[in-house]
């Protein structure tokens, strides 16, 4: 369930143009000083493959990124690199070009904002919100990935596969189990049949091939690289395939290179559950304003009996137990989304209030349009092999879902067609970022999508990187968002690439504190509960 940073990192973007830390924030222990990297160096040549065109630039067509002053094209790649004089697709590029003289122009900086599936043309934008002016130096670069959005073809498979009122996710008798796995396998089926050619050619290591593309088609020696979520595990994959060519590196939200994709996703599980219980908790602290109970534990059971209530007689004829769930996973990911469930929660259980509970729905799943979905089975289910025995997924979520039930089967089928996805899986990349001459590492404690020991694992990895942490916090990949003392020090690397300094052992290197929780329209400030971070999840170097 690796999902896109979209939400924050395309749509919600502060500027935030300060330029100290505030009082209180964690203190820089010193930095790592930049190395003499100018941005056009000349490294040594690569035997060339494939040399695409440069890309001819023109007006987009997204108002957001015209009033953005960005330009977009069309960059045609090889559908099979072993192939270079073969078949071609299209893949969707958009530029917002650099503001500053050119003797201070440090390069273009490639976006990707996780999915796999997610549409990056909006990212181009993401420099705006740089502080310092930092941004300024660079050519930022979105695309869509092969398969996604304005790229062509774009991969769907069934377009209606996130309609209303669902099987219920919990297989709690063998029918329900029956009907929940033909349903994933059909979706497999169907996604050989309209992915043509396409569908063979969908793995990390092909997205990596296409960000080598794009940086030739630039005319750029070196890229710099900022990565969301499973951006971060696309941008582990290319420096370790190509680590002379990665210039300044941000990942934020790091996917663990350790437990791609299963395990992964066993345990995202656990820490969605985490995070929807501080959810719940922080519903109860506000009680005057919901009305939902006066502890988590009371509004957690209240959740559960709607959901309950909903699989039999679903809300509008249409949010049944499965929608549902799934409007509430987004606070998982980030308290921004807290206030607006919370209000339609309530909603709902005191006046029967459904149109809100569709709105956010439709908003978060986009019924009609599998292109995300789809490309995120294409990825994941052909990156490496899943278990071929259903015994292993039925135990292991049991076994799972008995201490994490928030999400743990809905998970579960939003990754079951790649028990019968109909390619060839490849072999996962070994990781490996030695290479790699900097990066900067973001990750909040109690990310839920992407667990912190994926950050600490990357770290060991990438020798020549730095880790901030944000203990306590529950934001999926939310930097650049309005937070100085972790924006101040992105400015600080993208402009000198300094960064903090290593400390010994397995991290972090420094810390910020995350934003803090909202506080509800009427609601008098509450005291926020401090919540642990982790224990037990650190690597040793």
């Amino acid at each position: 369930m690796q999902k896109s940073a979209i939400a924050t990192a395309a749509t919600g973007l502060l500027a935030a143009s300060l330029l100290f830390a505030p009082a209180g924030s964690a203190a820089q222990p010193g930095h790592v000083p930049a190395t003499q990297d100018p941005a056009r160096e000349t490294v040594s040549p690569e035997p060339d493959s494939f040399n695409p065109a440069p890309i001819k630039w023109g007006p987009c067509e997204d108002d957001s990124l015209r009033k953005a002053h960005a330009e977009c094209g069309m960059l045609e790649v090889p559908l099979d690199y072993a192939d270079p004089g073969g078949e071609k697709i299209s893949l969707a590029v958009s530029r917002v070009k650099h503001t500053l003289p050119e003797d201070q122009y440090q390069g273009a900086m490639l976006l990707n904002p996780g999915g796999p599936g997610g549409s990056g043309l909006a990212l181009a934008k993401l420099g705006s919100s740089v502080p310092k002016n930092a941004g300024a130096a660079y050519d930022w670069i979105g695309f869509d990935p092969r398969g996604v959005g304005a790229s062509k073809p774009a991969l769907s498979c069934d377009r209606d596969y996130f309609g209303y009122d669902r099987p219920d996710y919990t297989p709690d008798t063998p029918q329900k189990e029956r009907e929940l796995r033909d349903r994933s396998a059909r979706y497999a089926q169907a996604c050989g049949k309209s992915g043509g050619a396409l569908l063979n050619h969908m793995k990390t290591t092909d997205s990596v091939a296409d960000m080598e593309s794009i940086r030739k088609a630039l005319g750029q020696q070196r890229i710099n690289y900022y990565g969301f979520s499973y951006g971060t595990y696309l941008g582990q994959v290319y420096g370790t395939l190509h680590p002379d060519r990665m210039r300044r590196v941000v990942l934020d939200g790091v996917v663990n290179p350790e437990d791609v994709w299963y395990e992964n996703n066993l345990n995202q599980d656990v820490a969605f559950d985490r995070n929807i219980k501080i959810f719940f908790d922080w519903v109860a602290r506000y009680d005057s304003v919901y009305h939902l109970g006066t502890t988590g534990d009371q509004v957690e059971r209240r959740f559960y009996e709607q959901k309950a209530k909903l699989d039999a007689q679903p809300a509008g004829g249409v949010i049944g137990s499965d929608e549902w769930v799934d409007l509430f996973l987004q606070a998982g990911y980030e308290h921004k989304a807290w206030e607006q469930r919370a209000e339609a929660f309530a909603g709902w259980v005191q006046r029967g209030d459904w149109q809100p509970l569709k709105k956010i729905y439709d908003s978060d799943n986009s019924p009609g349009d599998d292109n995300n979905f789809a490309v995120y089975n294409a990825v994941q289910c052909s990156d490496l092999q899943w278990p071929r025995q259903w015994n292993r997924w039925r135990v292991d979520n049991w076994i799972t879902h008995a201490k994490a039930p928030f999400e743990t089967w809905a998970n579960a089928w939003y990754n079951a067609s790649c028990q019968s996805w109909p390619v060839e899986p490849g072999e996962p990349v070994d990781v490996d970022g030695g290479g790699v001459q900097s990066a900067l590492l973001i990750n909040e404690e109690l990310d839920a999508a992407t667990p912190y020991p994926g950050a600490l694992e990357t770290r060991k990895r990438f020798p020549n990187s730095s880790l901030i942490s944000l203990p306590g916090g529950t934001t999926h990949s939310g930097s650049l968002s309005g937070n100085r003392c972790l924006d101040d020090q992105i400015a600080d690397y993208l402009n000198t690439g300094e960064r903090p300094a290593r400390k010994p052992g397995g991290g972090p290197d420094t810390t910020c504190e995350p934003l803090p929780q909202p506080v509800p329209k009427g609601a008098k400030p509450q005291p926020q509960r401090p919540e642990t971070s982790p224990g037990g999840s650190e690597h040793q170097d």
